[in-house]
């Protein structure tokens, strides 16, 4: 069976190449518009890995990433940060939520698949 990805980000142009490049590599990929709805959907049903922006509307990547890890289900699911942040402050903000590792945009799609599969498989 396919590991399922949720990819949040609120630039739908990121989401679906983000869901072009994991679907070619087998992986199923649910979307999410910002960390409110991903924070749903991940409770909604399993989810192997997380990709999410930080900046976003109503509930940011960091915002996300705590909110995922206070829940059992994922308090050892890997979570990946994909954004423009690139600072070593925000990079230890995000390991301090709980963040698994970090990939800045714009990616490169064998690099992401090479990352999710290092990851998950």
């Amino acid at each position: 069976m396919a590991k399922t990805v949720l990819a949040v980000d609120d630039s739908a142009s990121i989401r679906q190449m983000v869901t072009f490049t994991l679907k070619s590599a087998g992986y199923d990929v649910v979307e999410a518009v910002d960390g409110m709805d991903g924070l749903e959907k991940a409770k909604a049903r399993s989810i192997n890995l997380v990709l999410t922006d930080q900046n976003m509307p109503r509930m940011d990547g960091l915002a996300l990433i705590k909110a995922l890890r206070g829940t059992p289900q994922y308090a050892s699911t890997p979570i990946l940060m994909l954004t423009t942040e690139s600072s070593d402050a925000m990079k230890s903000q995000g390991r301090a939520a709980g963040a698994t590792g970090w990939l800045v945009k714009p990616f490169d799609p064998q690099k992401l698949i090479e990352v999710v599969r290092k990851v998950i498989g």
